[in-house]
């Protein structure tokens, strides 16, 4: 602990701290919020509240919520249960950090100091501000909106990460056109949970240039599931981003607002070019540069961008097509018509021929690297996978050729048809095609006979960054 930040508590606190204590969460501009406690005094009185809020912006805050019957409210708002293993958690990693061998008084409770209901507001929140899966103080930031991702943890050696552990886990949430997804991994960068779900955000927006409300119901459904997936892993930051379907939707502003009162943060709206760099940044980590240049594809629901060139001077463009806007702009018949299906690739041509001349730097690339779910649908067409295996997609060869005996089988039957194959996500049966098309074209514009794949994409940028600080 700094001089700095004894006299910084001192002064918050408005009183000498009494122990020994580490500022381990400081707000944007680095003032202290949270305080970890040492569990003894010097003297060796027991000191129960290890997390103690300390930012008075916050702290004050807290006290108008408890002044207003924030505490019962919050009891009557969480799962009883739930509270109870907070209050377990909370009390076991106190006790663990006690010296070795230590015989005298020890500090008894959970949050707070009790092992029951909720008793003060503030230690809920100061817990659960430093990574806590902890309900009330989840219920106490949605109460007062405060976004958690906003507010930075400081490493130390001494310091356990609130949900036990090294410091971290992070986040990244995509909520993309066609599916949503969620990537959380701990402090070294080990994967503890990748999600997908197929949500289909971007229904009808390349019609109707809204989000349709069955489609941010669903959307909302599957980021609720993701919140007890976050909270159950202790994650300290998260990024929620959202691309294509957002970008063109006239009524985001009220999606983003549905999605912060789920998730405690409002999704970013990436522009074309900054999903692209993450999505390089996420898809090229485990390649050797040496074997480079290499050339990103990510064909996605509503858009599909190319990144390529130099790592220092990434070229990025995105092109207003993907699956699900492919489906919906040309095709009018299930299976599409020859007719539908070359309108869609001489769309495509136009679109990747005139971004080549606009970007020269994409042509001539080594490699083909090929992202997202369209890719990964076809890759495990092409080898009869019956359910997923990263181990089996991540870097497999995915060949033009391939492509087009898929696109040809897949178009020869109907969706319904399609929906029966176990090769293939049901959700995906019906823009499989338009992906497919918008791949396959892209490379023959591009000059590549094969592509490979990767598992890995926006979602390892984003978290490869939000680690790096």
């Amino acid at each position: 602990m700094s001089q700095g930040d004894w006299e910084a508590v001192a002064g918050l606190l408005g009183r000498a701290p009494q122990g020994a204590f580490e500022v381990i969460v400081r707000d944007a501009a680095g003032r202290p919020v949270v305080i970890l406690n040492s569990p003894l005094l010097e003297d060796g009185t027991p000191m129960p509240t290890r997390y103690w809020l300390v930012g008075r912006a916050e702290r004050e805050s807290v006290s108008r919520l408890e002044s207003t019957g924030g505490v019962r409210a919050a009891e009557a708002a969480v799962d009883a249960a739930e509270l109870e293993a907070a209050h377990r958690r909370y009390e076991a990693l106190r006790d663990a950090a006690l010296p070795a061998g230590h015989r005298g008084p020890r500090p008894t409770g959970g949050v707070g100091g009790t092992g029951r209901g909720v008793k003060c507001l503030h230690a809920h929140l100061a817990w659960y501000l430093a990574g806590g899966s902890d309900p009330v103080g989840r219920w106490t930031c949605d109460e007062l909106g405060i976004d958690r991702s906003q507010y930075r943890i400081t490493p130390s050696e001494v310091q356990e990460r609130a949900a036990g552990g090294a410091l971290g886990p992070v986040a990244a949430i995509d909520c993309g056109t066609n599916s949503t997804r969620l990537l959380v991994v701990d402090a070294g960068g080990r994967p503890l949970e990748r999600l997908m779900r197929i949500t289909r955000l971007g229904q009808g927006v390349d019609r109707e240039r809204r989000l349709d409300e069955e489609a941010m119901q669903r959307t909302i459904k599957v980021l609720s599931e993701f919140r007890e997936v976050l909270d159950d892993h202790g994650v300290t930051r998260t990024r929620a981003t959202a691309t294509s379907a957002a970008r063109d939707a006239e009524n985001f502003d009220e999606f983003a607002r549905r999605v912060a009162q789920v998730l405690g943060t409002v999704p970013e709206v990436l522009q074309g070019e900054e999903e692209g760099r993450l999505t390089y940044l996420g898809s090229t980590a485990d390649l050797d540069p040496a074997e480079g240049a290499y050339l990103v594809i990510d064909v996605g629901g509503g858009s599909t961008e190319l990144v390529g060139g130099l790592r220092t001077a990434l070229q990025v463009v995105s092109l207003e097509i993907g699956c699900v806007r492919a489906t919906e702009r040309f095709f009018e018949h299930d299976p599409p018509l020859r007719s539908e299906l070359e309108a869609a690739r001489v769309h495509v041509r136009r679109l990747v021929t005139a971004a080549v001349e606009a970007r020269p730097e994409l042509d001539g690339a080594a490699h083909l690297i090929g992202v997202a779910g369209t890719v990964a649908a076809l890759v495990r067409l092409d080898q009869g996978l019956l359910c997923y295996d990263r181990s089996r997609i991540h870097h497999a060869r995915l060949t033009l050729a391939a492509i087009e005996r898929l696109i040809d089988e897949l178009g020869a039957v109907r969706s319904a048809r399609r929906l029966e194959w176990p090769a293939l996500e049901a959700e995906r049966a019906d823009v499989i095609i338009g992906g497919a098309a918008v791949l396959a074209e892209a490379m023959v514009v591009l000059g590549f006979d094969v592509l490979t794949a990767s598992e890995s994409d926006l979602l390892d940028g984003i978290v490869a960054e939000l680690l790096a600080g």
